[in-house]
């Protein structure tokens, strides 16, 4: 820490004696100005001891009010910034504390920086290892635990954490400014990014176990995480139990199990007896109560995986087997599936009919039943993002690059599934392992659903009117990296600047990454246009096209509204729903 430090004065070393304090040897005791003896008492310390200013004032947090100073605590070999409040703290060792933090009641906080830890995220096996470090974003452990063919990639990431763990900024054992832990068992090999102006809370926790969280996190009510990494602004709370687990920013979890999993941002899971392992989920999801999310043991090989899109969001107690994939925002009913899934129609709600023996699925279901719904999730998580540092960047928008693709591979997918339709009853293949049916719900109305949200994507990325600057040819495949959306050649070029050497180290790769990120709108654009072009079945729009396109999506964003009101009038008119109100006026200031 970049302080004038001072050994103690004589009369200090006494003045601390008669207050209850030892030390092994005070001359290992470092102090700055100003220093103010009194605010130190019933204290041991060990090793070498670094003390930040110290002033005669109290600190309030809440209902609880502390004086500023060291009461009552153990300290080994620690560095502390300015004005630390910390009390009861019964063994605080080897970490570097900021600015204004506060310590409350702690039984161990202790770390061992030569020791870090691996953990294993996406899968049970350890062969995705990561090692995270304090600064990793979800989308860099994404791409370590991912991209596990290109080995010279591994080598080179592997080598750029070690150079950072030689740091203060990437080693375990470190607390930043005007953190707040209190009424907490045990923290041992944690970071904890904190800041003036976007704090972190530890309130009430368990255990915290070789670990990063970031900045303006919440930890609070029995939180028990080992090996993790906590992206910013993330929410744990009310006995959750996480492990090897890589949580996105603007995440909540909660009263639940999460295990060997990497999670993109804007998660949600917070509800008794929901069980995610071994997963991949991009974000922008709901994992509802009663969920077992990778159920395991359900063949004679190692346990394997499940990757889920944006969207994410099966309903009450859904059981899938290892290994599953979903398409974007997939919407499961309530169900034990028997066997793996591969949905690959986004937007489409899956049902497990029982009675018949079959799996159903029906596309563009959001956009045909639950428009409020659909409008809603484009634009909540944005309004929700309460981030001040943004080291991830962010694709929040439900129809994108990505989404778009993944629709037209659909709209391809249905043709070919209609064109063999038998008696009116459209079947899919290769979407349920094993032999019984999987039947497509309302082919017809999805395949134009999925029409129009794409002219809607592609005129509301266009609105600008640039559209004559385009060219028709379009990136067709995307990687969404955390949470960002790069094209596969981006991609492609970033891995080979690693292995090369050109780019040497963390920092360069996310700053590559920023680089990628102000490009995508015009790349955005650009790929819009490629998709008018593509309904259009040509290589360049005329102005009567883009003229029939601009009409059209006026009357789908009539459409939207429309629906928006419709799907909201379900249930305000549902009686059912009314019933449990004495009158309008009461339901109104309820709801």
């Amino acid at each position: 820490m970049s302080k004038a430090y001072r050994n103690l004065l004589q009369k200090e070393i006494e003045q601390l004696e008669r207050q209850g304090n030892c030390a092994e040897d005070w001359s290992a005791v470092l102090v700055t100005e100003p220093f103010d003896a009194r605010c130190v008492r019933n204290s041991t310390f060990e090793g070498s001891v670094s003390l930040g200013s110290i002033a005669d004032c109290r600190r309030t947090n809440g209902a609880l009010e502390l004086k500023e100073g060291i009461y009552g605590s153990l300290l080994r070999d620690v560095a502390i910034g300015d004005h630390p409040t910390v009390h009861n703290v019964r063994m605080l060792s080897h970490y570097t504390i900021g600015d204004n933090v506060l310590l409350f009641n702690i039984d161990e906080m202790t770390a061992d920086p030569s020791n870090p830890v691996w953990m294993e995220p996406m899968n049970e096996n350890g062969g995705r290892r990561i090692l995270p470090f304090g600064g990793m974003t979800t989308g860099d452990a994404y791409l370590w635990a991912r991209y596990r063919g290109h080995k010279g990639l591994m080598e080179r990431l592997e080598q750029f954490t070690y150079d950072l763990l030689g740091t203060d900024e990437g080693r375990y054992g470190r607390i930043g400014d005007s953190c707040i832990i209190k009424n907490t068992k045990s923290l041992y090999n944690v970071i904890i990014r904190s800041a003036n102006d976007d704090r972190t809370v530890v309130d009430s926790c368990i255990t915290l176990r070789d670990g990063v969280v970031g900045y303006g996190c919440t930890l609070e009510y029995g939180v028990i995480a080992v090996r993790f990494l906590l992206g910013e602004h993330v929410h744990l709370e009310f006995g959750l139990r996480l492990n090897d687990t890589v949580v996105g920013d603007n995440s909540t979890l909660a009263r639940c199990e999460v295990g060997n999993s990497i999670i993109f941002p804007a998660h949600e899971q917070h509800h008794n007896n929901s069980f995610l392992i071994a997963s991949l989920i991009m974000g922008q999801s709901n994992i509802a109560a009663g969920g077992t999310i990778g159920s395991n043991h359900n063949s004679r090989t190692a346990d394997n995986e499940l990757a889920a899109g944006r969207g994410f969001w099966p309903g009450l107690c859904c059981s899938f087997k290892h290994s599953s994939r979903f398409a974007s925002y997939c919407l499961l009913a309530k169900a034990d599936y028997p066997s793996e899934l591969d949905i690959q129609l986004p937007f489409a709600l899956v049902n497990n009919n029982v009675g018949k023996d079959q799996l159903e699925v029906m596309p563009a279901y959001w956009w045909m039943y639950n428009m409020y719904a659909m409008d809603r999730n484009s634009k909540k998580f944005a309004k929700r993002d309460k981030r001040k540092y943004k080291a991830q960047n962010i694709e929040f928008d439900n129809l994108a690059p990505d989404t778009a693709e993944e629709i037209l591979h659909g709209m391809a997918l249905l043709r070919g599934w209609m064109a063999k339709a038998k008696n009116g009853t459209v079947y899919a293949d290769g979407m349920e392992k094993g032999k019984r049916p999987t039947v497509i719900l309302k082919g017809e109305e999805g395949l134009k659903a999925y029409e129009e949200m794409l002219v809607y994507y592609a005129m509301k990325t266009l609105e600008s009117g640039e559209w004559k600057t385009e060219s028709g040819k379009r990136e067709k495949e995307w990687v969404n990296i955390g949470g960002q959306l790069v094209t596969k050649t981006d991609m492609e070029q970033l891995i080979a600047d690693v292995e090369s050497g050109a780019i040497g180290s963390w920092k360069e790769l996310n700053n590559k990454l920023d680089t990628l990120w102000e490009c995508y709108p015009a790349q955005r654009k650009a790929h819009a246009y490629g998709v008018l072009c593509e309904l259009a079945g040509t290589d360049k729009l005329n102005e009567e096209q883009w003229e029939s396109y601009r009409k059209r999506y006026s009357e789908i964003q009539n459409y939207i509204e429309e629906q928006k009101i419709a799907s909201r009038k379900k249930d305000d008119g549902n009686p059912f729903r009314r019933m449990t109100y004495w009158d309008d006026d009461e339901m109104a200031a309820v709801l």
